[in-house]
């Protein structure tokens, strides 16, 4: 009877440990869910995609940018970009990856704080899809040229 109640618990053991490798193995493998709905790329540890809004959210919804006078060159700039087309950065990935860092939604979280002030890829990134919009570029347009300009290149 010993022996049975050895083996059956060693076999519950055994079944708890695949149980948690398996798990561990597809937390680490896992796609955001973000990265699902793109199809412009699959992605790896270079290409990941980013997280960004493939909807365009409530103007009502998003939290407010930073004023731009509070920041000056092309910084300020970038927040008066910002300013003018939340909703488009809401929907752009940011390539300084402060969605992992700092748990940035999109690039519209940089301009939330004064992230961007401490970031040159954000304001390159936010005053180009600015000229793109400006240009008459849709949202989808100008997150693929993002991606083809800010992504890294293997």
């Amino acid at each position: 009877m010993k022996l049975a109640k050895k083996n059956a618990l060693a076999l519950a053991l055994t079944a708890i440990a695949l149980i948690v490798v398996v798990i561990t193995f597809n937390k680490w493998h896992q796609v955001d869910s973000n990265e699902k709905a793109s199809p412009l790329e699959t992605p790896t540890l270079k290409s990941r995609i980013p997280a960004f809004s493939i909807a365009v959210p409530d103007l009502d919804q998003l939290p407010l940018t930073l004023p731009p006078e509070g920041f000056s060159g092309k910084t300020r700039e970038a927040y008066e970009a910002a300013r003018h087309i939340p909703q488009l950065l809401a929907q752009l990935p940011c390539y300084c990856y402060c969605d992992k860092s700092s748990g940035h939604k999109s690039l519209h979280s940089c301009y939330e704080t004064d992230h961007s002030a401490h970031c040159t890829l954000c304001v390159d990134e936010a005053l180009f899809a600015y000229r793109l919009q400006k240009q008459g570029f849709t949202a989808q347009e100008i997150r693929e040229r993002i991606i083809a300009e800010f992504a890294p290149h293997q």
